[in-house]
């Protein structure tokens, strides 16, 4: 079984920055790919950035340029890092790891980014 715990979410104003963190436990973490989720108010959630084991980055379009997300295999640790927030960035983030057809899901953080 895997747990995933996100932190680093926080209210932060327009142009500043954040890092979130992600601890996994459980099985073999190296092979699986992470990524950063995100549900605002009233949408769905949508991709944020994810990586697979082999280094390999998808962004949305929406945060290019601004988000970078990276992983630590041997703390079995993910992370986001997001300069420049806007107010529109502002949702609860989940960290998730996809593990063939599985999908684990952290409990989310709570970003708000003040204009």
């Amino acid at each position: 079984q895997v747990q995933l715990v996100e932190s680093g979410g926080g209210l932060v104003q327009a142009g500043g920055s954040l890092r979130l963190s992600c601890a996994a436990s459980g099985s073999t973490f190296r092979f699986d790919a992470m990524g950063w989720y995100r549900q605002a108010p009233g949408k769905q959630r949508e991709l944020v950035a994810t990586m697979t084991g082999g280094g390999s980055t998808n962004y949305a379009d929406s945060v290019k340029g601004r988000f970078t997300v990276s992983r630590d295999n041997a703390k079995k640790a993910v992370y986001l890092q997001m300069n420049s927030l806007k107010p529109e960035d502002t949702a609860v983030y989940y960290c998730n790891l996809a593990r063939g057809l599985t999908r684990y899901w952290g409990q989310g953080t709570q970003v708000t980014v003040s204009s």
